[in-house]
């Protein structure tokens, strides 16, 4: 169950000059569902990543890692889903390797120009045998509208795929972008979350791209928190083709650069926010805004502790408003000098904190109303300056307890 996410549908994907994807079935993990995919990219396209944090990464991360710095141009993902490839130390990355070699060679390119991805159970050993086996079958498929499903064959706990597109003019051509993630749970703002793709036929210069992830992940995938874990795998790719009929964009904060900034950020945030609204179990989908701060990295303390407090998290799912939860979690954010006596706090448009104390016009079936609702903003302000910041997350049910005792099952 989502929290007002519609499901993609393949003609609102559009197609990227450039790029072909394809997928199929096998059964990596389970039989019956595709778990194998492979993006095909046209000589010239220009790749940029960012990955986990986490010090425990998987060995496709750390290949990932080594391709993109050889600088040899890559060509070719693939993506591989049930077995993470995580805790599998030397033959772990030698089958990530191995992998990549495979692909490479049924392409006609050399092994560092492939990027692999997988996502799963940690801890267990890659079938590479199998995923080898449907390198061929996926090869097949691809097509540049297979966008919807590649978003269904990257997914693990996921009730539903998350695919986003979007369009501009830019220097008189029309641009696109498309991209599709995957993520329920293990999500929290450490780099990016999960698995992430997103492509633009833009004719943007390859050295600004890898300022762009950065700058799209900061502004998306760092947004979002459904539990508190950073898992082993997270990456998020920005693929430009070079394709579209425009002078190059040669920089960033030229209005060319901007324009598509924006139609990244819009596909990046969509998908972001669809991995929380998709969170393993949620009930609600909560924006957590917190302004007036001194700067952007102390809103971003006090809005990441309300987003990863279960207790917060848990009063939202019963729907009740035990408010100083979300006080206290301020409190504890790590805002050394924090003045108390200049918190306001705000439920949608319920003001129910003022002065740090409890508004003398705030009534609890107020807040209880706001908080049955499926959709809900937190909005606190520090009093210290102008400086703001955005989060999303969603409440923690019952469900996310089953629905994690029952993963290897």
């Amino acid at each position: 169950m989502s929290v007002n996410l519609k499901p993609p549908v393949a003609r609102d994907l559009h197609a990227v000059a450039g790029l072909r994807v394809g997928s199929t079935e096998a059964g990596v993990r389970k039989a019956g569902r595709k778990d194998v995919t492979v993006f095909l990219l046209d000589e010239g396209a220009a790749v940029a990543g960012v990955f986990t944090q986490n010090r425990f990464c998987a060995a496709p991360v750390q290949v990932c890692r080594e391709h993109l710095l050889g600088g040899h141009g890559i060509r070719a993902l693939v993506v591989n889903t049930g077995v993470a490839n995580a805790g599998t130390g030397a033959q772990g990355l030698a089958d990530a390797r191995a992998t990549c070699a495979e692909l490479a060679g049924k392409l006609g390119l050399q092994a560092n120009q492939v990027l692999p991805f997988s996502t799963g159970v940690i801890m267990e050993p890659l079938p590479v045998e199998r995923v080898v086996a449907g390198l061929p079958a996926a090869i097949a498929d691809a097509q540049a509208d297979h966008w919807l499903r590649a978003a269904e064959a990257i997914m693990t706990t996921d009730t539903q795929p998350k695919a986003f597109s979007a369009q501009a003019v830019i220097g008189g051509a029309t641009v696109t972008v498309t991209g599709i993630a995957k993520g329920a749970g293990m999500i929290h703002p450490n780099m990016a979350t999960m698995l992430g793709f997103v492509a633009t036929d833009a004719n943007i210069a390859p050295e600004l791209l890898t300022q762009a992830v950065r700058e799209l992940a900061d502004a998306s995938f760092n947004r979002v928190t459904v539990d508190g874990d950073t898992s082993t795998n997270d990456s998020f790719i920005l693929i430009a083709t070079r394709k579209a009929a425009h002078a190059p964009i040669t920089s960033l904060t030229s209005s060319e650069g901007q324009a598509l900034l924006a139609a990244l950020t819009s596909v990046a945030q969509q998908l972001a926010q669809a991995i929380v609204r998709d969170g393993e179990g949620a009930t609600k989908f909560i924006t957590v805004r917190v302004e007036q701060g001194a700067n952007a990295d102390e809103c971003l303390r006090a809005a990441y502790a309300i987003a990863h407090s279960p207790l917060v998290k848990t009063a939202f799912f019963a729907s009740d408003p035990n408010l100083g939860r979300i006080l206290a979690a301020v409190g504890y954010a790590g805002i050394a000098d924090l003045d108390q006596t200049r918190i306001e706090l705000f439920l949608d448009e319920v003001h129910v904190v003022t002065r740090g104390g409890r508004n003398t016009s705030y009534r609890e079936e107020d807040g209880q109303r706001v908080m049955r609702q499926a959709e809900i903003t937190v909005r606190v302000q520090l009093g210290r300056g102008d400086a703001a910041e955005t989060v999303w997350t969603c409440d923690l049910s019952h469900d996310y307890v089953t629905i994690n005792a029952d993963y290897r099952s």
